[in-house]
């Protein structure tokens, strides 16, 4: 088990700060505006809070299409409550065993904990440098993603989050984790 509570409270901090004029801004996530990104979060935490309960929704049968779902009015209540749930679902041991489905796809209670806790960590970076945040992600939860991402082996032509890209000499952990889930480590909103 793996406490995703600091991921997801990391998350959380950064939404304050997201002022309404930035939702169309751009993000690392190709295609994605700061709205999508944000309602891609609403529903990928429900998803995997589904998913460690055990319980099969529509949203642990079916991949996310943020871009489909315009951001739903009550994100600013809607996502600090399911970002808490998440963890919450999380925080008992029966989530972490025997088998699950999230995005329709299979996992493992253990595989679905970990794509969660990485989801949060990247996204996390993702919204932070789209709004121009710092962001201190938890160092476990890094940890963590960067032990799920490398699980895939080198040369892997697509992860879970996207092709990796070569990670920099020197990188921090962070950094390490963001290259191998597709993402320049260097991302500014300029860039795009």
């Amino acid at each position: 088990m793996t406490d995703l509570g600091p991921a997801a409270s990391g998350v959380e901090a950064l939404l304050p700060a997201v002022d309404d004029t930035r939702l169309g801004d751009p993000t690392p996530c190709r295609d994605y505006a700061v709205s999508t990104l944000l309602q891609h979060l609403v529903e990928l935490t429900a998803a995997f809070r589904d998913a460690a309960d055990k319980r099969f929704t529509p949203l642990t049968d079916s991949g996310p299409d943020p871009l489909a779902t315009p951001l739903v009015a009550d994100w600013r209540v809607r996502l600090p409550r399911r970002l808490r749930e998440l963890a919450a679902a999380f925080g008992h041991p029966a989530a972490w065993e025997g088998r699950t489905r999230a995005g329709g796809v299979d996992l493992t209670g253990e595989e679905a904990g970990y794509v969660a806790l990485g989801e949060l960590v990247l996204h996390g970076w993702d919204l932070a440098v789209a709004t121009g945040q710092p962001y201190q992600a938890d160092p476990d939860a890094v940890a963590a993603s960067v032990g799920l991402l490398e699980s895939f082996g080198p040369g892997t032509e697509e992860g879970p989050f996207g092709p990796p890209l070569p990670v920099p000499d020197g990188a921090s952990p962070l950094e390490r984790a963001l290259a191998l889930s597709g993402r320049d480590p260097h991302w500014a909103p300029a860039d795009r």
